[in-house]
Formats: C-alpha cells, structure tokens, sequence
C-alpha cells in the first residue's frame, strides 16, 4: 500500500463517458443511464484498502440519504485483479451485497474509466453537476483510518447540500488520500 493523494482533476470537466459491468446486476450500465439531473457521485473504490474499508459505512449512509434526495452515486473499481483477486468482480458483487450498497458498484477491468478520469487512489471521490461537468473532487472528510477523526462525510455533503440548495460548490478542496490504484 503506498499512501495517495488524489490528481485533482480541474474543475468543469465535463465526465468522461463510460460503460461497465454493474458486478451485483451482471448488467453493462453506462453514465448516462446512471446520471442525475441534480448531481452525480463517482467513487473510484475497492474492496481491500483499509481506507475506503476505514469509509465504507459513511458511503452507504451518504448514499442512501442523498439518493433520496435526487442524486446519483456510483462505485467504480479499477484495480488489477489478477495481483489483487480481493477486488475480482465476484469479490466486490459480495462486498456490495454484505455492506446494501445502494448504488452500482461498477468493475473496469480495462482501467481505461479510471484513467479519463485521472483516478490516483481509492477512494477518489468526483461530483458532477446535473450538465456532467465537475463542481467537487477530493476528500470525503478529514477522518482516516487511526486517526481518531469522526467519520462525518462532510467535505462531500457541503459540497451535494450546495447543489441542491442552488449554492456554488467551493472550490477550495482538500484531495482525498488513499492506497493507489493498482495497475497493470
């Protein structure tokens, strides 16, 4: 594991399009199928880092309130199954069910998704408003594993309470820290 900051992608991208396997539906979902017209969440995780395991129960809690609300979330692992079989597809369907995901949780096993859209670690967090261009990438909150931070989520949900409430997003954010994506 080699701890990692997020790239930071430049504000007002517009999201790369993609299509993936939902590893729970064992359906091809693509971005504009998944897309809100309020806001979109992309998550690039995986199953065995210790900081997005650290994050796992805030993802679900933030996903189940904010989808509620009209926004969309999606999970994305990129990471090289064969030298780390912990992330296979098969694995993550299990991790999706075991934690009631309640957003997809996409595999790409390219890792082309992940790289237009300059992903660096897991998690890596991007927000996208309801044109597809980007309004927020970075952290979740302040809280890692060991360092006796409360797990609140709140870097994303200013950022989301921001859209809905009709608010510019800040644009001074903090990148996310995790283990790196594993390549080929």
């Amino acid at each position: 594991m080699s701890l990692t900051p997020s790239n930071m992608m430049p504000l007002n991208t517009h999201a790369p399009e993609f299509n993936l396997l939902d590893t729970v539906s064992n359906e091809e979902l693509s971005l504009n199928r998944l897309k809100s017209e309020i806001a979109t969440v992309i998550m690039f995780v995986c199953n065995h880092c210790p900081y997005v395991i650290h994050i796992q129960d805030e993802l679900v809690r933030l996903g189940s309130e904010y989808i509620k609300k009209g926004v969309s979330f999606i999970a994305i692992s990129s990471n090289d199954v064969l030298h780390y079989p912990a992330d296979s597809p098969e694995k993550m369907k299990e991790v999706a069910e075991k934690n009631q995901y309640p957003f997809p949780y996409l595999f790409d096993e390219t890792q082309e998704v992940a790289k237009s859209f300059n992903a660096a670690c897991t998690p890596d967090f991007y927000i996208f408003d309801n044109d597809l261009n980007l309004v927020y990438r970075g952290q979740l909150d302040d809280s890692r594993p060991g360092n006796n931070v409360s797990l609140t989520g709140k870097d994303i949900r200013q950022a989301l309470d921001n859209i809905l409430e009709g608010i510019p997003v800040d644009r001074n954010q903090k990148p996310s820290m995790g283990c790196n994506i594993k390549w080929k």
